[in-house]
């Protein structure tokens, strides 16, 4: 099941829940029963990493490149 960040309105608070995609923007109680509004938030993700062409963090592992081609079109070893 997939997880969701949801962002109170008011403070700024951010959960995280586990609801199926069929309730992903469904309302959400507050947990702390305070009545405030919680809507979805876009969550991020970051990866780190050097420059493209310094090749000191770009591995490939398996089949797929960590930029997201096949090992074998990524143009970086």
């Amino acid at each position: 099941m997939p997880q969701y960040e949801y962002i109170c309105e008011d403070d700024g608070e951010v959960i995280t829940l586990l609801r199926s995609m069929r309730d992903a923007d469904a309302p959400v109680e507050d947990p702390s029963g305070k009545g405030r509004r919680f809507v979805r938030k876009l969550s991020c993700f970051g990866v780190a990493g050097s420059e493209a062409g310094t090749g000191s963090s770009h591995v490939h592992l398996g089949s797929c490149c960590p930029c997201g081609k096949p090992s074998s079109a990524c143009g970086r070893n």
